[in-house]
């Protein structure tokens, strides 16, 4: 069980994502930077307990109107060795120390927690609550469509694609778009999703798809 710290981070977690979400290709914010919020999300369990994870959503006012990303980080102590590619920056945090912070979907320990979650072997956590579950995240798997270590993982402009060679693909919705009835997938194509909540700047809540897993050959 993972325990939630209630204390300072240096820069904050808003203040690294703010430098690095421009050099992403689903980024759809102004041209002097995003202007982020903390939206929703939860968390994951590492079962070593040695690294945290994080699906966090925030959004951002900076463009013509508010645009809600779904950013999966994990928190080590110690840097992640040939993953220098997706780090997102370090923090000094104020009970553990130095902290990388890398993109989840390129921490193979995020990635086999989530399709976990997915195969209902794990359940979502909150994201402020030490020992407690994300009762908005919503999951369900009609299939079998695991996820081995050796994974392909591709950016577009919406969203990132985690496909194995002969499995199935996870694809993640960085930009999210409320869907209160679930994916839009067309029946038969989707074998498992998550999906959940977040706020928009105008303090409504809504709903929609965090993730979707395809069987193969469907992205």
């Amino acid at each position: 069980m993972a325990v939630i710290h209630h204390t300072t981070l240096k820069p904050t977690k808003l203040e690294l994502l703010a430098s690095w979400l421009p050099s992403r290709p689903w980024y759809r914010g102004g041209p002097a930077g995003p202007r982020l919020a903390k939206a929703g999300g939860f968390r994951l369990d590492d079962p070593r307990g040695a690294v945290g994870i994080e699906f966090m959503v925030v959004t951002d006012v900076s463009g013509s109107r508010p645009v809600a990303y779904l950013v999966p980080l994990t928190y080590r102590g110690a840097p992640l060795e040939g993953a220098e590619h997706a780090l997102v920056g370090t923090m000094e945090h104020g009970v553990l120390g130095r902290r990388w912070a890398y993109d989840g979907c390129h921490d193979a320990v995020a990635v086999a927690q989530l399709a976990a979650l997915i195969e209902g072997r794990v359940r979502a956590q909150d994201q402020n609550i030490s020992d407690a579950p994300a009762r908005e995240v919503v999951v369900s798997c009609a299939g079998e469509g695991s996820l081995p270590p050796d994974l392909t993982v591709a950016d577009d402009q919406d969203g990132t694609a985690l496909t194995a060679p002969l499995g199935a693909t996870l694809r993640l919705h960085r930009v999210l778009r409320p869907s209160p009835d679930g994916p839009s997938a067309s029946p038969g194509e989707a074998i498992g999703h998550v999906t959940g909540s977040w706020q928009l700047p105008d303090g409504t809540r809504v709903r929609g798809a965090f993730a979707v897993l395809h069987r193969s050959g469907r992205a």
